[in-house]
């Protein structure tokens, strides 16, 4: 099946579309304070990084 464009959506998503791309232009960007003693690059939840160096780390 083909992904649906924002003309084949029902009218409830694309208002949900729409308010949720809203509330992202309103959203202030958070400000994180940097981790001491983290690990370097990505943040590995989000990318699925669980392993540093072939070696599996244990959160």
């Amino acid at each position: 099946m083909p992904p649906q464009t924002g003309a084949d959506l029902p009218p409830a998503a694309q208002r949900a579309l729409a308010e949720a791309e809203e509330r992202r232009k309103t959203a202030d960007a958070v400000d994180l304070p940097t981790e001491l003693g983290g690990r370097d690059g990505p943040e590995p939840v989000r990318y699925g990084d669980w392993e540093k160096k072939g070696l599996a780390i244990d959160f």
